[in-house]
């Protein structure tokens, strides 16, 4: 393993408030661009931006969307717990529930 992976690995093993948010924001972007690969560009070969596109016009689809990329922020979360990283947790809570918040304020918005 070279250096920079090794410090790389390292970091993600460190309990830190900062890594937890950083965690929490990064894993639903991941997850999106997964979603699109598998439910999107697989069957349909959508583009990106073209879905983009569909989200901004379905306002509806939107806090769907958000929900199912907020599902492997659980996963994180629980990987951290299990390990008593709970500095590390409690950032991807934090973030996690300013998601939620977003949800909600989505789904009132646009019914």
């Amino acid at each position: 393993m070279d250096v920079l992976t090794a410090q790389n690995y390292n970091m993600l093993k460190k309990d830190n408030l900062v890594l937890g948010i950083v965690l929490g924001l990064l894993t639903p972007f991941v997850t999106f661009f997964i979603y699109y690969f598998l439910a999107v560009y697989m069957p349909y070969h959508r583009g990106l931006s073209e879905f983009v596109q569909i989200l901004l016009g379905n306002r509806q689809m939107l806090p769907k969307i958000i929900s199912i990329c907020l599902l492997f922020n659980g996963a994180v979360f629980y990987l951290y717990t299990r390990k008593r990283k709970d500095l590390t947790a409690k950032g991807i809570f934090l973030v996690t529930m300013l998601y939620a918040i977003t949800i909600i304020l989505l789904k009132l918005l646009h019914g």
